[in-house]
């Protein structure tokens, strides 16, 4: 049975994320979409352990990393998630609320 990410030491996730990238690289060169979406979801997940949730905050927006044109606004943070809104270019939301993994989220937008 896997442990879960929660569990990890700080050098064990990095370890993982490491193992991951290497898998995902791997999948990418073999062309295998859906093996490839997969490690790079666990790789997302695993990196947010490794994020200090006290650097973002409620109400504020930030670029989405590897979606270009998409930003999220964090309405709440819970564990190692960010509950909010995605948002366009031109600023508008989208309708339903979602979480992204902390480690998803890059640079604060103004």
């Amino acid at each position: 049975m896997e442990r879960r990410y929660s569990t990890y030491t700080v050098e064990e996730l990095r370890a993982e994320v490491a193992q991951l990238k290497e898998q995902l690289q791997k999948a990418e060169q073999w062309g295998n979409v859906s093996e490839y979406e997969i490690l790079q979801r666990k790789m997302q997940m695993a990196a947010a352990y490794l994020v200090n949730p006290g650097d973002f905050h409620k109400g504020e927006r930030y670029e989405l990393a590897g979606d270009p044109g998409q930003g999220f606004e964090i309405s709440y943070i819970n564990g190692v998630f960010a509950w909010g809104y995605r948002f366009n270019l031109l600023g508008q939301k989208h309708e339903q609320k979602e979480a992204v993994p902390l480690s998803i989220l890059g640079n604060k937008q103004t």
